[in-house]
């Protein structure tokens, strides 16, 4: 009789269906980025500038800044007089293309990424202090925002600008002056729309502490949107940057930045269109990723969607 019992729970045990290991949540990201063409395409795209941006000093690269007077205005190497060892030729001063356009990407990432972090930190801040706050507080903050929204951008950066000098760092502090209201309005209306949700309410009718409401409730609940925006604003911030270095407010040499590589042959165009058509194509390629990588993130992370 024992012998039937052990027979039959071995049949049962052998019929029940195995339980499939679920996925972590970095792969469900993974799988999803994936089945999207333009989010893969984005996605790898910007892993490639970031691959040959962060390994520069492996590459066989010559020097970005050093002068070669004898090689100046080299062509690119499939047209005539070419050079392998300058694939995209060179500028006015003999320096080499490639090398200056793959450096001149770590002043453009590094600016974009610190710039959205601090503007986004600062913007953060404020507009969920309004949102929780509400009051006299709300309205004055929110019209100082106004304010700042009302100026032009570019005059309101070029005026900083002059004040603070050019270089990395005052150039990063100068964007995200103009930057952290965008996460300022955001991080309000999240935090307002957040806040009425039943479990929001219930946790408060717990007498749950602010700071813990703060952050295992509403923080993470208004965190992908922020995401979105702040992905999106990194391709923004670096045309930003590429514009003042362009006007002679940004980088400045021996520091190479994309809009300073196009402003040097704006004059050769005709004569000498590689100069900046190569560093535009990069600066294309790069903010185009970056949109792309964004418009499937808000796409992945909108609840609305299925």
């Amino acid at each position: 009789m024992s012998g039937v019992v052990l027979n039959t729970g071995t049949a049962l045990q052998a019929d029940a269906p195995a339980v499939a290991a679920q996925p972590s949540r970095l792969q469900r990201f993974l799988r999803a980025l994936w089945r999207s063409r333009s989010g893969r395409f984005g996605a790898i795209l910007l892993l490639l500038i970031l691959l040959a941006t962060l390994g520069a000093d492996l590459l066989p690269l010559a020097d970005p800044v050093k002068r070669h007077l004898s090689l100046r205005y080299l062509p690119p190497v499939w047209l005539d007089k070419g050079q392998w060892a300058y694939p995209l030729g060179t500028d006015g001063q003999g320096r080499d293309m490639l090398a200056r356009i793959i450096y001149g990407a770590r002043s453009s990432v590094m600016v974009g990424l610190a710039a959205v972090a601090l503007s986004g930190a600062i913007g953060v801040a404020i507009g969920v202090l309004a949102g929780l706050r509400g009051g006299w507080l709300d309205q004055v903050l929110m019209r100082v925002v106004d304010a700042i929204l009302a100026i032009p951008a570019m005059l309101f950066m070029l005026v900083v600008a002059l004040v603070a000098g050019a270089g990395l760092a005052p150039l990063i502090v100068v964007i995200a002056l103009t930057n952290w209201v965008i996460y300022t309005r955001i991080a309000r209306a999240e935090v307002l729309r957040v806040k009425e949700l039943e479990f929001v309410a219930a946790a408060r009718v717990s007498r749950v502490r602010s700071s813990r409401l703060l952050l295992r409730h509403i923080l993470p609940n208004i965190l992908p949107a922020l995401v979105v925006v702040a992905t999106l604003n990194i391709g923004t911030v670096i045309l930003t940057e590429s514009s003042l270095s362009f006007l002679g407010f940004g980088i400045q040499p021996p520091d190479i930045s994309w809009g300073q590589m196009l402003a040097d042959g704006r004059q050769q165009l005709a004569t000498s269109w590689w100069i900046s058509t190569f560093p535009g194509v990069a600066l294309t390629a790069t903010v185009f990723s970056i949109i792309l990588l964004g418009d499937w993130l808000r796409d992945y992370l909108d609840p609305r969607l299925p």
